[in-house]
């Protein structure tokens, strides 16, 4: 386990060094998504459509922010569970999707998707949006405005915290924590 300090593009040469448990700070744009916002980008996708950014190299961040206070670029952003996504992250990773950032246990799908693809799971703490939203510096609605919070927003972040947890070769915190408990 290391600390990295990551800009994106997460391209796949910067994505293969990283490995379950690595503490990362991420710097430069990223995405957010929720699971309205994950159905409508798969559902253009079924239509042949462009999405409305490239995930090419891409992170997205599974939030749906609170507003901002007035001063405040973006309100309280803390990690929603990753589950809801499992059914529509598969086919993003195939479009070249390269980081996810949330909480909670992916599905098997999933995971194989990341290993053939190549991307990786980040897990940002939960309870800690507040803290989270000092690191974005950034932030505005550039597709599914309706959906309110859970509209896709490009975020500028400066040292975002998370952690690895599965990396491209499948490796996962979760499993491998237990296991260490469970040896002891």
């Amino acid at each position: 386990m290391k600390a990295v300090r990551l800009t994106t593009p997460l391209t796949q040469e910067a994505l293969r060094q990283l490995k379950a448990g690595d503490t990362v700070l991420i710097s430069g744009t990223i995405y957010t998504g929720r699971d309205a916002a994950h159905k409508r980008l798969v559902e253009t996708l079924d239509r042949g459509e462009d999405l409305p950014f490239n995930v090419k190299d891409a992170v997205i961040y599974f939030v749906g922010p609170c507003p901002a206070k007035p001063g405040q670029v973006i309100g309280s952003a803390g990690p929603t569970s990753s589950y809801r996504m499992d059914t529509y992250s598969p086919r993003l990773i195939e479009q070249g999707l390269t980081g996810m950032i949330g909480k909670g246990l992916r599905g098997p799908a999933v995971v194989d998707a990341m290993k053939k693809h190549g991307c990786v799971y980040f897990v940002a703490i939960g309870g800690a949006g507040a803290l989270m939203a000092r690191s974005i510096k950034e932030a505005k609605v550039i597709a599914y405005d309706d959906l309110g919070t859970e509209a896709v927003r490009e975020l500028v972040v400066e040292d975002f915290p998370v952690i690895v947890c599965i990396d491209a070769e499948g490796n996962n915190l979760y499993e491998q924590g237990r296991a260490q408990y469970q040896r002891n």
